[in-house]
């Protein structure tokens, strides 16, 4: 690693303070590229790795089959902490109505695009027999911010500070100029699967941050890329564990971290990695235990309802709507007549009919706009799991009842809570 010393001269300064307009020096940060193997650790951060990646390894190994419908709740946590990081507010019911209707405002749909660019991560980018390309990772990031075009910086950036000039900024990247030949030793470690995927996710994550190679969206590409190294090396098959809700817990320890990586200290940034890793697998295996008992429950209500009013069968048969609405709300929270009808091949009339059923039964609540229109269904129970995850992972994991984070989404409402744990 070395510093490059550059001016600060702004051309255009209207815009600017008086104070960000003084030109001056400062330092930008290249760091060194990564060899393809991974380096050697001392014991403790070796230690913390493997204690992580047998973690993950067994949460994945529980869960098996249940990831398949938990992964797009736990990559919408995930989304919704990288927003937090960032500064931006959403929960994950505005979030869900905003992915379906493709509307709502600018947070929710920047939130959305983090959503699906993370999903196009891992499918495209976790097979193990293609190479990562820059030009993937400059797709990644265009999907995140389809706004910006596509392509990295050719200008200086930097990160924190309180003003728009990079004197005063908390960290400044390398020049533009060094920007491509860092991303292509980059993407050639991440096309690399051999030693520990704890570790090679840990620095990719880092180095990727530090060379923070577009203009915006450096963070969600980043985060999204600790799920790529994870599942190309197979260390997940299953699930998808939102490692950077528990960064969101603990901003200014994320940056300290970032900070210790960049000054050659790895062994710190690996062990808080690894210890962000152990609990957000753990609380991916009680997400998933929370919402196979949530489905128990609901169709037991489900049941009681229908009994209450007489309906026949009191058991719907083993195809009715109504049960497969009930079996994917935890893939699909909100729904609409539209969506019921084309995910289900049924008719709009017998879509309604079994929203109807679900709201009336209390499983469902009827979300409607600023007029009054209904809109949508929501699952609101399945959906206040997914807010007291991702409270849970930026606590430390566990319950949040007596421990609450300092931000990030409130308390879903009682009547969303019902009998479910807070945390």
């Amino acid at each position: 690693m070395y510093y490059v010393d550059l001016l600060w001269s702004p051309e255009d300064a209207a815009h600017l303070s008086r104070r960000d307009r003084a030109p001056g020096r400062y330092r930008a940060y290249v760091p060194e590229e990564l060899p393809p193997e991974l380096p050697r650790l001392s014991r403790e951060a070796e230690e913390a790795a493997s204690d992580a990646l047998a973690v993950l390894s067994r949460a994945d190994e529980r869960i098996g089959t249940r990831g398949r419908y938990l992964n797009h709740l736990l990559i919408r946590s995930e989304s919704i902490s990288s927003s937090w990081i960032e500064g931006n507010r959403v929960t994950p019911k505005k979030l869900a109505i905003a992915e379906l209707l493709r509307q709502g405002n600018r947070v929710a749909l920047d939130v959305v695009a983090n959503v699906r660019a993370t999903e196009e991560a891992i499918e495209a980018l976790a097979d193990r027999e293609r190479t990562i390309a820059v030009a993937d990772l400059e797709h990644l990031q265009h999907v995140i911010e389809p706004s910006l075009a596509p392509g990295i910086r050719v200008e200086q950036n930097w990160v924190g500070g309180n003003g728009w000039s990079p004197l005063r900024a908390d960290f400044v990247p390398p020049p533009e100029t060094e920007v491509e030949r860092l991303l292509a030793n980059l993407t050639a470690f991440l096309t690399e699967t051999g030693g520990n995927p704890i570790v090679r996710a840990a620095l990719a994550h880092a180095q990727f941050e530090t060379i923070h190679p577009f203009i915006d969206g450096n963070g969600r590409t980043g985060r999204a890329l600790i799920h790529t190294v994870l599942k190309r090396a197979d260390a997940l098959r299953h699930i998808l564990v939102p490692i950077s809700t528990v960064f969101a817990g603990d901003v200014d320890a994320y940056i300290a971290g970032l900070t210790s990586y960049r000054a050659r200290n790895v062994d710190a940034w690996v062990i808080g990695f690894a210890q962000a890793t152990e609990i957000a697998a753990s609380n991916a295996v009680r997400l998933a235990d929370d919402i196979a008992r949530l489905d128990d429950a609901l169709l037991q209500q489900l049941l009681a309802y229908r009994r209450s009013q007489g309906l026949a069968p009191e058991s719907p048969r083993a195809d009715a709507v109504v049960l497969k609405i009930l079996g994917r709300l935890s893939r699909d929270p909100v729904v609409t007549i539209d969506s019921v009808a084309e995910a289900h091949s049924v008719s709009r009339v017998a879509a309604n009919n079994a929203l109807t059923q679900l709201a009336d039964a209390r499983i469902l609540g009827r979300s409607k706009d600023h007029k009054g229109r209904l809109v949508c269904w929501t699952a609101d129970k399945h959906l206040a799991l997914v807010a007291l995850t991702e409270r849970s992972n930026r606590v430390g994991g566990g319950d949040t009842a007596n421990k609450k984070p300092r931000q990030g989404p409130p308390v879903p409402p009682g009547d969303a809570l019902g009998t479910l744990r807070e945390g």
